[in-house]
């Protein structure tokens, strides 16, 4: 039997509890209406959009165009913030580790949240924890490139060389890691062609190589590509991604040309801290699919190789869990190792 002063102890600790939770609840109650104005009102300062990689690439172009006409659109200057360094890693950092208030911005690409992932063994950032994600800007299909002196000038004559002699067959690209490097992995892969890759610091020096014979042929995202395919100095064999390119229609994709399935993109897109109120994700991402739709922004990111279709934050996560879990199988069956 409890003695009255247990009782009364009991009775303190429910009291206590009552009270705890009934002030926990207050907060809740005045804090989330605060917070929705405060979304709905967004912004109310200057946003920043990182960028984590140098001027002047397709990233910083892309961002600088959607920049200009996001803030005439938010009311809001925006500022392009380039944060270059270790394959965009710096860059995406800083955002995953910003205020979650709508203000930070991330340029992101498949090296920040597809490919670096699963090729780094220590990330500061979990590319699907640390992040929300807005939309997607667009895809950039590659495209495999043959210099001058090449002998082999077929998808089936390369494959046919490459099983022939094993290893003698070389393929430049912008570096170890990026997407140019992984298309020739998974070229690799799909048609058992036994290929050496020859990473270069960038694609100028690599595709420089090829026009001059010493690496007989490359894969390059079609942006770089194009002048050079255009003044005759490389050859397009094919372009890795499902559909043609708008910017090469009478080059084949690879499935055309001998590799059922064969689907490869860069892409870019648009990111915020993770915990940042839905409500600001959702307005960036209608303000931005409004922007894209404009015939001058349109015809912008066609002219860098950009293929975008509308989508919404869900969708954008969907397709960012595919490419993670895609690029990870790639790298892990292809032995790929960073720097």
């Amino acid at each position: 039997m409890e003695t009255s002063e247990m009782t009364l102890v009991k009775r303190s600790r429910v009291r206590l509890l009552a009270a705890t939770a009934a002030m926990v609840l207050g907060a809740t109650m005045t804090t989330t209406p605060a917070v929705a104005t405060e979304a709905a009102n967004w912004p109310t300062q200057p946003v920043k959009l990182i960028v984590p990689f140098a001027p002047g690439g397709t990233s910083d172009v892309l961002a600088r165009e959607i920049a200009a006409r996001l803030q005439v659109a938010l009311k809001q200057t925006v500022v392009v913030d380039n944060k270059a360094g270790a394959g965009g890693v710096l860059g995406a950092d800083s955002v995953a580790k910003a205020a979650p208030d709508g203000y930070t911005v991330l340029l992101g690409t498949i090296a920040t949240h597809a490919i670096n992932p699963a090729l780094m063994p220590r990330m500061p950032y979990k590319a699907d924890r640390d992040f929300a994600p807005v939309i997607l800007l667009g895809k950039i299909s590659n495209v495999l490139l043959i210099g001058p002196g090449a002998q082999a000038r077929t998808v089936k004559d390369i494959v046919a060389a490459a099983k022939a002699k094993p290893g003698d067959i070389t393929f430049a690209s912008a570096g170890q890691g990026t997407s140019q490097h992984l298309s020739g992995e998974v070229f690799r892969l799909m048609t058992g062609a036994d290929l050496t890759h020859v990473p270069y610091k960038g694609s100028a020096p690599a595709i420089q190589d090829v026009m001059g014979g010493q690496v007989p042929m490359s894969f390059e995202t079609v942006t770089v590509a194009l002048p050079q395919i255009k003044a005759g100095k490389v050859k397009a064999v094919a372009v890795t991604s499902a559909r043609r390119s708008a910017q090469l229609p009478d080059v084949p994709t690879l499935a055309e040309a001998g590799v059922p399935g064969f689907d490869v993109s860069s892409w870019q897109a648009l990111y915020l801290p993770a915990g940042t109120p839905p409500a600001i994700v959702a307005k960036l991402n209608a303000e931005v699919q409004k922007i894209v739709a404009q015939p001058e922004v349109k015809a912008r990111m066609e002219s860098l190789g950009l293929e975008y279709a509308p989508n919404t934050p869900a969708q954008f996560t969907e397709f960012q869990k595919a490419e993670q879990a895609r690029w990870a199988k790639v790298i892990k069956d292809g032995n790929v190792k960073p720097d």
